[in-house]
């Protein structure tokens, strides 16, 4: 069993990453996909007059900032467009994907933390009305249920609160969840990167192999999204999953790759 995530970011080759899947697939792979839609959250959200915020927690991690109204704008692009424009994809492909979100048949569940801590101006600040969550339970059943059944599960990082709200999840930590859950024992987060940097920008200062061990001493190199994927990562490995690779999304065969060593493999 592989989970796969697939940012939402500009520059990502879906196109690649859906025959990639297809090849897989037809190969008697057992796969899900997890995916993002963060650049054409922001795209629509700009559209219509409510541009994008991005807030940092305390502890130094980057996150949308998401009012009802991103929630709902959020909704409508990665769960709406991105799912479905992949679903086609990937059923044009001969692969019969589904796509839902965690919110559908609870498939993630989480709390609402409806008041979020943030550092802003070197100032802590509180904010309220947000909409966000963090994966604590996943529903493994309806998953095997459609992994028996044939098909190919992509999932938009949306999950359920307790009283049944939608909640913005993200992505990477929800594929880890999703990961641990299933006991896959790979997990590949594909981003616009081809892994952890040691020098970000500069791709020849790629770091190909981390210990498990050792993956909080990396920490301080992953910049702006790449601390949730190294986040992530750290939970999948410590819930069982056998390996993580941080891999390219902007190549051809990027899972095929990154299974064979490309990026950064940490196990």
């Amino acid at each position: 069993m592989i989970v796969v995530k697939v940012g939402g970011g500009a520059g990502i080759a879906y196109d690649a990453l859906c025959a990639d899947l297809a090849t897989l697939t037809r190969a008697g792979q057992r796969l899900v996909l997890v995916h993002g839609g963060s650049h054409e959250t922001n795209t629509l959200a700009e559209r219509l007059g409510h541009p994008p915020r991005f807030v940092t927690s305390p502890s130094g991690y980057t996150s949308r900032y998401t009012d009802r109204a991103t929630l709902e704008l959020f909704l409508m692009a990665t769960a709406g467009k991105v799912n479905k424009v992949i679903v086609e994809r990937l059923q044009h492909l001969g692969v019969n994907a589904i796509g839902l979100s965690g919110l559908d048949g609870r498939l993630l569940e989480g709390q609402r933390k409806a008041v979020i801590r943030i550092v802003e101006d070197g100032k802590q600040k509180v904010l309220r009305d947000d909409w966000t969550g963090t994966v604590e339970k996943v529903n493994t059943h309806l998953l095997t249920l459609l992994l028996n059944a044939g098909f190919l599960p992509v999932i938009a990082p949306i999950a359920a609160s307790d009283a049944g709200e939608a909640l913005n999840v993200d992505g990477d930590r929800a594929a880890a969840a999703i990961a641990a859950a299933l006991g896959a024992n790979t997990l590949i987060l594909l981003t616009n990167v081809p892994g952890l940097l040691r020098a970000f920008p500069d791709e020849s200062t790629l770091v190909r192999h981390i210990p498990r061990a050792d993956i909080e001493e990396y920490l301080p190199l992953a910049q702006g999204r790449m601390k949730k994927k190294i986040l992530g990562a750290s939970e999948a490995l410590a819930q069982g999953v056998g390996r993580v690779i941080l891999g390219d999304a902007r190549v051809a065969e990027p899972i095929t790759r990154a299974l064979a060593g490309e990026g950064t493999v940490i196990v």
